[in-house]
C-alpha cells in the first residue's frame, strides 16, 4: 500500500481543498471587492495565468543562474526546507446531535468543533478508526456496540487512503480523508439512523495535496456549516498551475482524473500586492464552507494566493489563513585546510554568497548566514460570504492556538520569527531566535496593501529549541518549551512574567478559569496547575505521574470537565516504558495508551487512577488508514459517567470514595475503578476454514 505523504514534490506535504456539486462562483462575489477596504480578486484567467507565468519564468531564470554559479563547487549551499516528502512518508510509515449535545471534544473556540476521532450523537458514540465507522449505545445506562461500516464507499479500493477526522451535524457523518491513488481530499458522507445503524451516502474527491497537520485539524463544525481549509502547492519546475487548480468529481463507483471539474475560478482568488518569490513555492490556500443542512450538500470555496507556509485558524465568524515564506539559511564554503605555497582567494564574509572560483582544496561548511526573517500575511475570510481581508505582517505562529479573535475587535496573533508553518511537524520545528505578539484591531484588515505597524507589536521573551506550546487562556498568553515557561496579559503592556514549573512545557491546557502545565521532567510526568489572577499567574498544585510521558499530543488528547466552581476531573493518555510512541503516533497500530485521571480541587491534584487498555491484540484486516495518524485514546465524560477509548476498547470507570475534601489536600479516598469494557472490534470471517476465538 503506498505510504502516506508520498504523492508531493519537494518539500513538506501540503493539501488544495475545493468545493463539491453546485457551488460555482457568481459574478456578484468579485463586485462585492470593489470596496477599497477588501481584497480584489483576479479579473480573469487569463491574468491569473499572466502573474504565475511571469513568477515561474522567474524562478527558471534564477535556476539556471544558480547552475552555473555552483557547478564548479564540490559542495553546493543549499536552503533549508522542510523535510523531503519521501523521508518524511517514509518516517510516517515507518511507525506504522454532537454540537447540540454536550461536547467531548476539547476545541480551541465554543461553539466551533472540530474534526476528531469519536463524537456523540444522542445516545450513541460514533468513533472513526482505521478506515471504519463504529457506534456504540451509551445512552441511559448502557454499553453496547451497534454498527460498523466502512469509512469509504462502497466496492471503492481503499488502498493508499487515510480517513482522519470525523464530524456529526444531525443525523449526518462526514468523513474527511486523503486518498493518494484517488489524488485529493475525500468527504465521505453517511446517515446515522435508528439504533445507531449507520448507512453509505456518498462521497466527492476534491483535487488537493495533502493536508496533514501534527497538530492541527482540516475541518471545522459550526452549526450545520463544514469548513475545511487546504493549500495546493504551485512550484516554479513542476506541472503547470492549470492542471493543479482545485477540482471535484462525486464517486460513481469509478473515476478517472478527466472527471475533476474546476470549481475555484479566478475571480474568487485573491492575494495582497507582495511580488512573488521566486525562490519559492507558491499555494492557493482555500477555504471551502459547505451547508450540511440542505437536502444536497452545497459549497462555496475561496482561495488567497502566498507563500507556501501556513497556519489555519477558524473563530466564530471568519476563517483566518496565516501565509509565510519559508526560512532560508545560506551555507558559506571554505578550505578545511589552506595548503601551504598555493595561492587562497578572499575568504567571504559570514552571510555572504561563497565566490564563483573554487578554492583549493576540500571544502568545508563554515557558520550558516543567520536564517532571514519569514515575509508574511495574515487574511481574513468571512464566513457570511462577504469579500476576504488582509495585512502584511512580519513572522510565523506556531500552530493555530497562537491564534485569538477576542470578541472586543481584536486579533492577537504569537509569533515567531522565522518558522516552518504548521504543515506536517512544521510547528513542531525549532523556529527562530525572537518572538512577539501581533495585537491588531480588525478594522486594520484591508486590501491586502497595508501593513501592521510598530505599534501593532509587543516584543516577548524566547523559548528555544523544538516543540513549543502555546494558548490564549482567560486575560493571558502562556507560552513554553522545554527550559522555560512565560505568562503576559496579552491585551496589556505590562511586563511578561517568568515560570518555573520545574519540568518541560509539553501541553498547556485550560482548567476552567486557570490553567496546566504538563510536561516531563527526567522519566516522569508532571502537571503543574497555574492560578491566572487579575494581575499576575502563580503556581499553585503540581502531580507526579511516575515513569509516564503523554500518550497523546494533540489537544483532543485532553479533557477537563468543570464539577464546581473550583475543581473538576481532566483525563489525559499516558504511556509507560520505552519507545511505544513516536511524536503524537503509536508505534503499535492497534496499541494504545491508559487514561490517566486526576481530579482537580482549589487548584490541587489527586490521583484517581487510571483505566488501561488489554495488552493483547488481534488482526482487524485493517485495509485503510493503518496507522492512528490522529491517536486512538481519549478521555470521555458523559454526564456523571468517565470512559476511557482505548484502540477499540471503550472502558467505563467508576467513581468510589466521592466526597468533599476536609481541608486543603486532605481527601476522602477518592478513586476510580473500572466499571465495565466493551470491545467494538470488527468481526473476521474465519480463516482457511477455521474459527479462532482469539480473533
Amino acid at each position: 500500500m503506498p505510504t502516506r505523504r508520498l504523492a508531493l514534490t519537494l518539500s513538506v506535504s501540503l493539501l488544495a481543498a475545493a468545493s463539491l456539486p453546485g457551488c460555482a462562483a457568481t459574478a456578484s462575489s468579485a463586485a462585492a471587492a470593489d470596496s477599497v477596504r477588501t481584497l480584489r480578486p483576479y479579473r480573469s484567467e487569463a491574468e491569473l495565468q499572466q502573474a504565475l507565468g511571469q513568477w515561474r519564468s522567474q524562478a527558471e531564470k534564477l535556476q539556471l543562474q544558480r547552475r552555473r554559479d555552483r557547478a564548479p563547487l564540490a559542495m553546493q549551499a543549499a536552503p533549508a526546507a522542510p523535510p523531503a516528502p519521501a523521508a518524511a512518508a517514509a518516517a510516517k510509515s515507518a511507525d506504522s446531535a454532537g454540537a447540540a449535545a454536550e461536547s467531548i471534544t476539547n476545541v480551541q473556540t465554543a461553539g466551533v468543533d472540530e474534526g476528531g476521532i469519536v463524537k456523540r450523537a444522542g445516545d450513541y458514540l460514533v468513533i472513526l478508526r482505521r478506515g471504519r465507522l463504529f457506534t456504540v449505545r451509551v445512552g441511559g445506562d448502557a454499553l453496547q456496540p451497534a454498527a460498523t461500516l466502512d469509512a469509504y464507499a462502497p466496492n471503492a479500493d481503499p488502498g493508499g487512503a487515510w480517513y482522519d477526522e470525523l464530524l456529526i451535524s444531525g443525523n449526518t457523518v462526514v468523513v474527511v480523508g486523503y486518498s493518494y491513488a484517488r489524488g485529493g481530499t475525500e468527504i465521505g458522507l453517511f446517515e446515522l439512523g435508528d439504533g445507531g445503524a449507520l448507512a453509505y451516502r456518498a462521497t466527492y474527491h476534491l483535487r488537493s495535496f495533502d493536508y496533514y497537520s501534527a497538530r492541527n485539524y482540516a475541518s471545522r463544525l459550526i452549526g450545520r456549516k463544514l469548513v475545511f481549509y487546504s493549500p495546493t502547492i504551485l512550484q516554479p519546475w513542476g506541472p503547470q498551475p492549470a492542471q493543479l487548480m482545485p477540482g471535484v468529481r462525486r464517486w460513481q463507483g469509478a473515476a478517472t482524473p478527466a472527471e475533476f471539474e474546476r470549481i475555484l475560478p479566478a475571480t474568487r482568488i485573491y492575494r495582497t500586492d507582495d511580488e512573488f518569490d521566486a525562490t519559492q513555492p507558491l499555494a492557493l490556500h482555500t477555504v471551502t464552507a459547505c451547508d450540511l443542512g440542505a437536502a444536497e450538500m452545497r459549497c462555496e470555496s475561496t482561495a488567497v494566493l502566498g507563500p507556501a507556509g501556513r497556519v489555519f485558524y477558524v473563530s466564530q465568524g471568519s476563517v483566518y489563513v496565516w501565509t509565510s515564506s519559508w526560512p532560508r539559511r545560506r551555507v558559506v564554503l571554505q578550505p578545511a585546510t589552506p595548503q601551504a605555497g598555493v595561492p587562497q582567494p578572499a575568504q567571504p564574509q559570514p552571510g555572504t554568497v561563497p565566490p564563483t572560483v573554487p578554492p583549493t582544496g576540500p571544502l568545508v561548511a563554515a557558520e550558516p548566514a543567520p536564517a532571514p526573517q519569514s515575509l508574511s500575511a495574515v487574511f481574513r475570510i468571512p464566513l457570511d460570504g462577504t469579500t476576504p481581508t488582509a495585512l502584511k505582517t512580519a513572522g510565523v505562529p506556531i500552530d493555530q492556538l497562537s491564534f485569538l479573535e477576542d470578541g472586543r475587535g481584536f486579533l492577537h496573533v504569537l509569533l515567531r520569527d522565522s518558522g516552518f508553518g504548521e504543515g506536517m511537524w512544521g510547528s513542531d520545528r525549532g523556529g527562530g531566535g525572537q518572538m512577539a505578539l501581533l495585537r491588531v484591531p480588525l478594522s486594520a484588515f484591508g486590501d491586502g496593501r497595508g501593513a501592521a505597524q510598530r505599534e501593532h507589536y509587543r516584543v516577548l521573551p524566547a523559548v528555544a529549541g523544538y516543540g513549543l506550546q502555546n494558548r490564549f487562556i482567560g486575560d493571558w498568553l502562556l507560552w513554553g518549551g522545554a527550559n522555560a515557561a512565560w505568562a503576559t496579559r496579552y491585551a496589556d503592556a505590562g511586563s511578561p512574567q517568568a515560570l518555573a514549573p520545574g519540568h518541560a512545557v509539553e501541553r498547556i491546557e485550560a482548567m476552567g478559569a486557570h490553567a496546566v502545565l504538563v510536561g516531563n521532567a527526567g522519566k516522569d510526568l508532571l502537571f503543574t496547575s497555574l492560578r491566572l489572577g487579575r494581575s499576575e499567574v502563580a503556581l499553585a498544585g503540581s502531580h507526579v505521574q511516575a515513569g509516564a510521558r503523554q500518550g497523546e499530543t494533540r489537544t483532543h488528547g485532553f479533557f477537563f470537565r468543570a464539577t464546581g466552581a473550583e475543581e473538576g476531573l481532566l483525563g489525559l493518555p499516558v504511556l509507560g516504558g520505552p519507545g511505544t510512541r513516536r511524536g503524537a503516533v503509536l508505534a503499535g497500530a492497534q496499541g494504545s495508551a491508559a487514561v490517566l485521571f486526576l481530579r482537580q480541587r482549589n487548584l490541587d491534584f489527586h490521583a484517581l487512577g487510571e483505566l488501561g487498555a488489554r495488552a493483547a491484540t488481534q488482526d482487524d484486516g485493517c485495509k485503510a488508514s493503518c496507522v492512528d495518524w490522529y491517536g486512538n485514546a481519549r478521555p470521555i465524560f458523559l454526564g456523571e459517567r468517565v470512559f476511557a477509548l482505548m484502540g477499540y476498547e471503550l472502558v467505563e470507570g467508576r467513581l468510589e470514595g466521592q466526597g468533599s475534601a476536609r481541608g486543603a489536600g486532605e481527601r476522602l479516598g477518592e478513586r476510580i475503578d473500572e466499571r465495565r469494557r466493551i470491545s467494538f472490534a470488527p468481526h473476521l470471517a474465519a480463516r482457511n476454514g477455521r474459527y479462532s476465538p482469539f480473533n
